[in-house]
């Protein structure tokens, strides 16, 4: 008889720790279910400081690196920790041969290729995801379509295609951006047509069009929000991949003009220093590009296991 009460205090809380995770929400799931790698967290702190610095930089940055009336050519190509010459400033990561200083260029670089990198995702998302289910939905003939336009797409490398597009158009901010939806939209659409399949052969599916409710209706409410989680993890990594290849367009001069400078830019202004030592107007640009690469990718590989139902079941 004893142990009755604590056999029933026991029943009961449990029954509260049961009621306790009935009652959380699928952001308060997702929270925890991202937490519980501490590198992916660090790597979304580092982001998210890279985005703000970012966004933020024509406050915080110590100088406007691309106003000529604040630029002294005296102070071209000194190393990291000197002074200006009128003994105003610091270059605490040096300055490059047009007497910039190498932290507010990065910092203006940063925002640059983000503004490219989101930019063109996004876009190359609302159209890829468009054709994916409308490829999904109509099928037949329209379905073959889209796809072999996806595949002939796929079938070239990516850079292939941009330096093309760019060839053709030439270089500048909104080009580059075509060139890069160009190059993603593909993706998009083909893991939204294989998502949308495989839901539409489901019962609540069925169940919309026994209510006679219209395809786009079905398409926008139902296909649509089970499309996202797949679409997220890609759309995550694409963001790093399009920030790398306008890095290396810009690298190659067919990228971004010197008016609106990014990374690729930056590092490319300063490879011909390389070789005399004066080595951080080509590598810190170049460090940061890898920081941010990097911790995007780890945010994106995580998001991937936490959104995976297979990983969640278990």
């Amino acid at each position: 008889m004893t142990g009755e009460p604590a056999d029933t205090a026991r029943t009961a809380a449990s029954a509260g720790g049961d009621d306790h995770v009935l009652l959380e929400t699928p952001l308060q799931r997702f929270v925890q279910a991202y937490r519980s790698s501490t590198t992916a967290v660090a790597a979304l702190a580092v982001l998210g400081a890279v985005l703000v610095a970012a966004l933020l930089c024509p406050w915080i940055s110590p100088q406007n690196p691309y106003d000529l009336a604040v630029l002294d050519v005296l102070d071209s190509r000194l190393p990291p920790g000197e002074k200006s010459g009128d003994g105003k400033m610091t270059f605490w990561l040096g300055s490059d041969e047009q007497g910039r200083d190498m932290l507010s260029a990065i910092l203006y670089g940063l925002r640059t290729s983000l503004a490219v990198g989101v930019s063109s995702t996004l876009l190359a998302l609302a159209i890829g995801l468009s054709l994916g289910l409308t490829a999904a939905y109509a099928g037949g003939r329209v379905q073959v379509l889209i796809m072999r336009l996806a595949d002939i797409q796929l079938s070239f490398p990516p850079i292939l295609i941009a330096l093309i597009l760019l060839a053709l158009t030439g270089p500048g901010l909104g080009k580059i951006i075509i060139a890069l939806v160009a190059v993603q939209w593909a993706y998009y659409a083909r893991t939204a047509r294989s998502t949308a399949l495989v839901e539409l052969g489901k019962e609540y599916i069925e169940a919309a069009r026994g209510l006679r409710l219209s395809a786009a209706r079905i398409a926008l409410r139902h296909l649509l929000p089970n499309c996202v989680p797949p679409l997220t993890i890609i759309c995550a990594m694409q963001v790093a991949a399009a920030i790398s290849l306008e890095a290396t367009l810009s690298f190659l001069g067919l990228g971004l003009p010197p008016t609106e400078p990014s990374l690729g830019l930056l590092i490319a202004n300063g490879s011909q220093y390389l070789m005399s030592g004066k080595y951080w107007i080509s590598v810190f640009p170049g460090v940061a590009l890898l920081v941010l690469v990097v911790c995007i990718n780890l945010v994106a590989d995580h998001l991937r296991d936490v959104l995976n139902p297979r990983l969640q079941s278990h």
